[in-house]
């Protein structure tokens, strides 16, 4: 009887675990099916809205957005990229996304590109894309928001001083959102012996200034 009662609730607890494996590959299908189409729609209208999204090595649900930088704006022609991690609970959690490319931008993480933003978190309806999310992205660089920041360094100096907020923007647009991010700054530097990305990164830190980039530097 005790053996038979052990082969029993061995033989339920499997079925429940094979259960619960089903559905959750069911979730990860439909997933995915949604983002593929998600996908199509955003590589048809690319030129048009300016953002799109691919797949990372064939995993749907790892993908890079790129967006354009708006017009107008420090961010105006950069090119800035987003790693997008998809929940398996997705569309009904929002994705997970974080800048890859630096931003000098009071809604976003100017060390780690974590962003603050309400669609990625409480604000966030299954009835929302992807395409929405990073035309949400592009419009929040448009649209600052230094009173709820993710960086209040430099929340700071958009309230405190706006032109030395722009001109900081626009370096690290040029720095690191552009086909061709050298200038002659980096170059200087580089010419020291450095390399281009820590060239690039004592500039970002030292507001542009040679001399205070070098003696970064050279400690």
């Amino acid at each position: 009887m005790c053996v038979f009662l052990l082969a029993y609730f061995l033989r339920v607890d499997i079925y429940n675990r094979e259960k619960k494996k089903s559905k959750n590959n069911t979730k990860k299908m439909s997933a995915a099916a949604r983002l593929r189409k998600e996908l199509t729609d955003l590589i048809k209208g690319e030129a048009e809205s300016g953002v799109v999204a691919t797949p990372i090595n064939d995993n749907i649900m790892h993908l890079t957005g790129t967006l354009k930088g708006p017009d107008g704006t420090p961010y105006g022609g950069g090119t800035f990229i987003v790693d997008i991690m998809i929940p398996q609970q997705y569309p009904f959690e929002p994705p997970k996304m974080k800048f890859t490319t630096k931003v000098w931008h009071p809604n976003i993480s100017s060390q780690t590109g974590a962003i603050c933003l309400d669609i990625l978190k409480d604000k966030w309806s299954p009835a929302l894309t992807i395409k929405t999310a990073l035309l949400s992205l592009q419009a929040l660089l448009s649209a600052p928001e230094p009173d709820d920041p993710q960086d209040a360094q430099v929340a700071g100096m958009y309230k405190s001083d706006r032109p030395k907020f722009n001109e900081t923007a626009s370096q690290w647009t040029a720095m690191y959102a552009q086909a061709d991010s050298s200038s002659p700054e980096i170059e200087q530097i580089i010419a020291m012996g450095f390399s281009k990305d820590a060239a690039r990164d004592a500039l970002a830190s030292n507001g542009g200034d040679v001399q205070a980039a070098l003696n970064s530097l050279l400690g």
